[in-house]
């Protein structure tokens, strides 16, 4: 006999309901998010099906899969009856895949023409973080880029650039620009005094090496702030 504590698993569900069966026969396009997430958690709880608590997920997330993506694993477990740690480890690797595949796509390409090609470089990397990090993309003659790295991390305000190191890494990989980025957790995208002195400093050490300095890019929520863009460079 069934009991009121028995989960609704999707193999319960009618057919047509059915995500599963729905991205199978219709292509993953024909999934909302909440669908998609459904697969991912399987079953919902005593209360609500799988779809119905991703729904639930994705509204305190005002809809939005980068907010989502910024919740940790203890978060999903505290504030969400029937996600414990499997289904919430498995929720941060399908969106950790899907960054993954960004930044990737955006490698492909390399060729760094303009500062949004930059935040596409960069963004896959920082717009979940609640903390600050600063990464230096290093370019060859064409602009394409040769490698991108983070440089340091921070508190959820500031974090130190060690201007050397970054100078040394560009020579040792023969780089002939040098473009930076970071984030603003706050999501306020101007600069700070602290931000400009750091683009200052970093376009004089490569100025006194002979290595062209592109621009400085400030991540916040979708947006971004280019000194290049804003004649500050």
């Amino acid at each position: 006999m069934l009991t009121d504590e028995k989960r609704l698993t999707i193999r319960d569900w009618a057919e047509d309901d059915r995500p599963r069966e729905k991205m199978l026969h219709k292509g993953s396009q024909s999934l909302s998010d909440a669908e998609l997430l459904a697969i991912l958690i399987a079953s919902g709880n005593k209360d609500e099906s799988a779809v119905e608590l991703s729904r639930r997920i994705l509204h305190e997330c005002h809809d939005n899969i980068n907010e989502l993506a910024q919740l940790t694993i203890h978060d999903l477990c505290k504030r969400f009856k029937g996600i414990g740690e499997a289904k919430a480890i498995t929720i941060m690797a399908a969106l950790e895949l899907g960054k993954r595949r960004k930044t990737n796509e955006m490698l492909e390409r390399k060729k760094i023409s303009s500062s949004l090609d930059l935040f596409e470089l960069f963004e896959p990397q920082l717009v979940d973080l609640p903390h600050e990090e600063f990464w230096i993309g290093l370019l060859n003659g064409a602009n394409k880029v040769i490698e991108t790295r983070r440089l340091t991390q921070g508190g959820s305000k500031q974090t130190v650039v060690d201007v050397p190191m970054l100078l040394k890494l560009a020579l040792e990989k023969s780089a002939q620009a040098v473009v930076v980025a970071h984030n603003h957790p706050s999501g306020q995208n101007r600069p700070s005094q602290e931000d400009e002195q750091i683009t200052r400093r970093v376009k004089e050490g490569c100025n006194a090496i002979g290595i062209a300095f592109l621009d400085h890019i400030i991540i916040a929520r979708g947006q971004y702030y280019s000194f290049a863009d804003e004649g500050k460079m």
